[in-house]
């Protein structure tokens, strides 16, 4: 007999909804597109054609309608790679676990999952404005550490490479590689987009070598990480949730991969606060290959 998930471990709300995305199994779509903003799902879903339902929980809001006659939704997911691990495994509950048996379903169902967002670029050829895939996520959060089999969906001689060379500091959480689903990135990308290695860093300011007030333990990370080779790779963009999305979407065997707009270039040291049309332009791209 199989074993029922306990209340603790999956909590559904007392309108069958599931714990913090406040959604029911009948809402799940199974073409997904993720965004960080809140305010942002509204931009998104001014696209579609219809509107099914649109529902607010703290900072994940979610609206699901058609686009070009396709069942879509977008969720926002906050900010960080905590986020993401709430998101994906309460997605995937939605879509694999019965909630009136709290017991996994037989049959597996596939979600697609492309997460819209902005980064700041690390390479001079990147200027405000690319669209860069997170061909392989780099996380600095550490959240699919906490997961058994890690090792299975990881880049690991990347991961050691990419330790040795910059000097990783063994206080800070062990990074993770992880690939986006190869088949929608070529879906999605085609070639007006660039593939990057995308680092997901676990804040904005430190974590990214940003220094105001307080000192960094390591002020040369960035010269570091943007001189990185190996094999033909090397490091593009940061953010702050692709590899988390990536590595847990992998291990759930969903379709998951992230692309981001450059909105600032971290050597140049310029930025741009003007980055809604060209989300817009992405957001419509996605819409249309996804």
């Amino acid at each position: 007999m199989k074993k029922s998930i306990e209340s603790s471990e999956m909590i559904i709300n007392d309108d069958g909804s599931i714990f913090h995305l406040h959604l029911r199994p009948e809402q799940l779509r199974d073409n997904i597109i993720v965004v960080g903003d809140p305010a942002r799902v509204d931009m998104v879903a001014s696209f579609f054609d219809s509107i099914d339902y649109d529902v607010s929980s703290r900072e994940f809001h979610t609206i699901a309608g058609t686009y070009g006659g396709k069942h879509i939704m977008c969720l926002s997911h906050g900010i960080g790679g905590d986020n993401i691990d709430i998101v994906m495994n309460e997605l995937d509950a939605l879509a694999n676990i019965d909630f009136s048996t709290r017991q996994i379903k037989d049959s597996f169902r596939q979600l697609t999952v492309v997460r819209v967002g902005t980064s700041g670029g690390l390479q001079p050829d990147l200027p405000v404005g690319t669209f860069v895939i997170a061909q392989k996520g780099i996380g600095f959060d550490g959240v699919i550490n906490f997961y058994a089999d890690r090792n299975k969906v990881c880049d690991l001689d990347f991961e050691h490479n990419f330790c040795a060379t910059v000097g990783w500091n063994p206080l800070w959480a062990k990074p993770y590689v992880v690939d986006a689903d190869p088949e929608l990135v070529e879906r999605i990308g085609r070639d007006d987009m660039k593939r990057g290695c995308t680092i997901s860093a676990n804040g904005f300011y430190g974590p990214q070598g940003r220094q105001l007030r307080l000192q960094l333990a390591d002020p040369q990370i960035n010269s570091k990480i943007e001189a990185f080779r190996y094999k033909d790779y090397r490091i593009t963009n940061y953010e702050m949730e692709s590899a988390a999305l990536q590595g847990l979407g992998k291990m759930f065997g969903h379709k998951t991969m992230t692309v981001c707009a450059i909105i600032a270039n971290r050597l140049a040291g310029n930025a741009t606060s003007n980055y809604k049309s060209p989300i817009k332009d992405l957001v419509q791209m996605v819409l249309d290959r996804i």
